[in-house]
């Protein structure tokens, strides 16, 4: 099974803000193949379990808030019996430029304490993810700014990173090696 992870806060107040480009993501692709996300409170996350070219794929969109992201993805981890290898986390990130993309095997959460504390739960930072630039306005205090949403100018940059990121979900599914995806997608961002 492949589990594709959107970071985000729940809660129609965040909808589409900066922090949540995660969740927009796994909303978008979704959307497009017509399924829908159901709250499980098992997990403490909406879900979207579907099959995608004979391949079972879920999508997970956290509802503990940002900070405790990891307390779902664990638990589904370890109900399902899922490996590191079959996972990846698409995240916002202040130090890209709105719209760039960032694809990486591994690495730190710098400074993201969603992926700070995924990365404490599942004691590895050995998990692709896709790094979403939301750009940082020094003027702003970070939380104010990261809980605002996109103008209309950064939404079209953000609209090509979402599509670029449905691209990269559906080479994650067909099994194309994450080393081609990211030349592919850091080179073309």
């Amino acid at each position: 099974m492949k589990l594709i992870i959107g970071l985000g806060n729940p809660g129609s107040k965040y909808h589409q803000t900066r922090h949540n480009v995660g969740f927009m993501v796994v909303d978008q692709y979704v959307g497009t193949i017509q399924q829908s996300f159901k709250l499980d409170t098992k997990f403490n996350a909406e879900i979207c379990l579907t099959n995608i070219n004979q391949e079972k794929v879920m999508f997970v969109k956290p509802s503990t808030y940002m900070n405790l992201s990891g307390e779902a993805v664990y638990k589904i981890m370890k109900y399902y019996d899922i490996s590191l290898e079959d996972i990846i986390v698409f995240v916002d990130d202040i130090n890209l430029d709105t719209g760039k993309l960032r694809l990486r095997l591994s690495g730190g959460h710098g400074g993201h304490n969603g992926l700070k504390n995924l990365i404490g739960l599942l004691h590895s930072n050995e998990f692709k993810r896709v790094r979403i630039g939301i750009s940082n306005n020094p003027n702003l205090q970070l939380d104010h700014y990261v809980l605002s949403q996109f103008g209309k100018e950064e939404m079209i940059d953000i609209s090509i990173a979402i599509k670029h990121s449905q691209d990269i979900i559906d080479q994650f599914i067909n099994e194309t090696p994450f080393s081609d995806i990211m030349t592919r997608f850091n080179t073309q961002t």
